[in-house]
């Protein structure tokens, strides 16, 4: 192709199609291209029959990703990425592409801001064929571990409240003796039955500023991972992150608690990042929301897991977390990145104190989980979950329902029950809170 006429095609504001490039049939064909934007970072997929090679290089003023992807063709299929780029995209403002020489097509991405680029290929798994993956995350330092509004500050007249440990007990113990009633749960509109309010108490010279605990949200999945699939084709990662927004919501409206959220929108987060940003956020507790996935429609009820330090507590627990481990090669990460590399180390830090620390969280849990729904174990269940390796926050995965089981995927889609587990797991945390208050504020681990 001459020179002219490729910088034609890559200053060209639409797509082009090269209609009569050599070495079309010896192309791979596309299966289909996916964008995934969110405030952390945009995804782009394109998941094709046969593996596909890209090298990449950006050009800063204006700022732009070029992409050239080596053994395909332009097709009608990788057109429909220019109309898959949101208005709202945090990154992407257009995408232009060209065949840039046979079996080569060069994307070139319009960018809202510098952006600190990831592209890596995956093979085959689960239902997916081979990917190429863009993964496009702000510039700056820990750029992969963004945390936007990590710690949400409280509305002013509650922050600037006083408050001594000894009275921040007693309030929790005063509310935690008004029952969980199991017929509590959505109000007309779909909003959350409010919890009832710790009293206020007149302010004093000797008293020190609230310690507030913060709660990492994990609602599951997300993204290019969608978790397990109902019967009617319900996706558990969207169950679960309404059951987060909901728990958000309550936990938000509770006297000395705030909350952050692994992923508040659908995308994916690896499972060593859940864990990091615990870490970084120096969050006092952890819950991960999942919907169980079985083999058969006939496995129901909620269960609640802690890590083991000596293997599973059931066979069933360890394929549990076998299922919950794949996450990442399902949702997609660089294996040979560098921050996947140190992760690894971290994931390996877990300690005796901590599991135990979990496993005080998790009892309350399970019972108040028990006053709504049938439990699937009365026990807490113990297996290798990864995303529970945290090396000092104590943390645990909640199961708030088979999503295959077809009376469950039914429950866990009205606004009702999502209301009644979030409300249950909130009030299993202050249960465990009353008697076991958080610590002081740890240096966060670099």
């Amino acid at each position: 192709m001459p020179k002219a006429r490729r910088k034609f095609l890559l200053q060209s504001s639409g797509v082009v199609l090269a209609l009569g490039a050599p070495g079309i049939a010896r192309a791979a064909s596309l299966v289909a291209v996916r964008v995934w934007p969110a405030a952390a970072y945009t995804r782009v997929t394109l998941e094709s029959r046969r593996p596909l090679r890209a090298t990449h290089f950006l050009i800063a003023d204006p700022p732009r990703l070029v992409v050239d992807i080596h053994g395909l063709d332009m097709s009608a299929q990788l057109q429909q990425l220019v109309g898959k780029v949101r208005p709202n995209d945090p990154f992407i403002r257009d995408v232009r592409m060209a065949q840039y020489a046979p079996d080569v097509v060069r994307m070139v991405f319009d960018l809202k801001q510098k952006v600190q680029p990831q592209v890596f290929s995956l093979p085959p798994v689960a239902a997916y064929r081979n990917r190429l993956v863009f993964d496009l995350y702000p510039v700056g330092p820990d750029s992969l571990l963004t945390l936007a509004d990590a710690a949400p500050r409280r509305p002013a007249a509650q922050a600037q409240r006083p408050d001594t440990l000894g009275d921040w007990l007693a309030e929790h113990r005063v509310s935690l003796e008004q029952p969980l009633r199991p017929q509590d749960g959505a109000l007309p509109g779909g909003h959350s039955e409010p919890i009832p309010q710790a009293r206020e108490l007149p302010p004093r010279r000797d008293r020190r500023p609230a310690r507030s605990v913060l709660v990492m949200l994990d609602p599951g999945h997300g993204g290019e991972d969608p978790g397990a699939t109902g019967p009617s084709g319900v996706h558990e990662k969207d169950m679960v992150l309404l059951i987060g927004h909901q728990l958000r919501e309550l936990i938000e409206r509770t006297p000395n608690m705030r909350v952050a959220m692994t992923r508040d929108s659908d995308f994916f987060v690896p499972l060593w990042m859940r864990v990091e940003k615990a870490q970084r956020a120096n969050a006092d507790l952890f819950t991960s929301i999942h919907a169980d996935g079985w083999y058969t429609p006939y496995a129901r009820g909620a269960s609640v897991f802690c890590l083991s330090e000596r293997g599973a507590s059931s066979a069933e627990a360890r394929v549990m977390a076998q299922q919950e481990n794949a996450a990442d090669a399902v949702g997609g990460i660089d294996i040979n990145a560098r921050d996947y590399q140190l992760a690894k180390v971290l994931l390996d830090m877990s300690t005796t104190a901590q599991i135990n620390a979990s496993l005080k969280m998790a009892e309350p849990t399970l019972r108040r989980m028990g006053q709504i729904v049938h439990l699937h174990s009365r026990q807490v269940q113990q297996a290798g979950f990864v995303v529970l390796k945290s090396p000092t926050v104590p943390s645990m995965l909640v199961e708030t329902a088979f999503i295959s089981n077809p009376e469950e995927e039914a429950r866990l889609q009205t606004p009702r029950y999502r209301a009644q587990v979030a409300r249950a797991i909130l009030e299993g945390l202050r249960e465990y809170l009353s008697t076991h208050p958080p610590l002081a504020r740890r240096r966060t681990m670099v």
